[in-house]
């Protein structure tokens, strides 16, 4: 079984940084697609970023693009390092893994194994 565990997140005043961090254990991961995921109080779950290891390629949300940046140490570890944050990036974070052997899955049915999330407070 694959065991996720988040940690990094926090309250933070608007336009600062926070940093994000998932470790994945169980079995070997190089196949598996990392991703980060938010839910927002009365809101659905979204896709904000993701990695594929296997090829290094990435995909972000509109919403994050040029203030988000995801990066993967090994197969295992994920990290995501947010800067300029806003108001609206107020939402449990959570990271997912998926099997996709090539390509960045970002809908949440498409990941199997999730991490308990970590809250992201963004004050204005």
């Amino acid at each position: 079984q694959v065991q996720v565990v988040e940690s990094g997140g926090g309250l933070v005043q608007a336009g600062g940084s926070l940093r994000l961090s998932c470790a994945a254990s169980g079995r070997t991961l190089s196949t598996y697609v990392m991703a980060w995921f938010r839910q927002a109080p009365g809101k659905e779950r979204e896709f904000v970023a993701a990695n594929n290891w296997n090829y290094g390629t990435t995909n972000y949300a509109d919403s994050v693009k040029g203030r988000f940046t995801i990066s993967r140490d090994n197969a295992n570890t994920l990290y995501l390092q947010m800067n300029s944050l806003k108001p609206e990036d107020t939402a449990v974070y959570y990271c997912a893994l998926g099997y996709a052997p090539r390509g960045i899955p970002s809908s949440v049915g498409e990941y199997a194994y999730w991490g308990q999330g970590t809250q992201v407070t963004v004050s204005s």
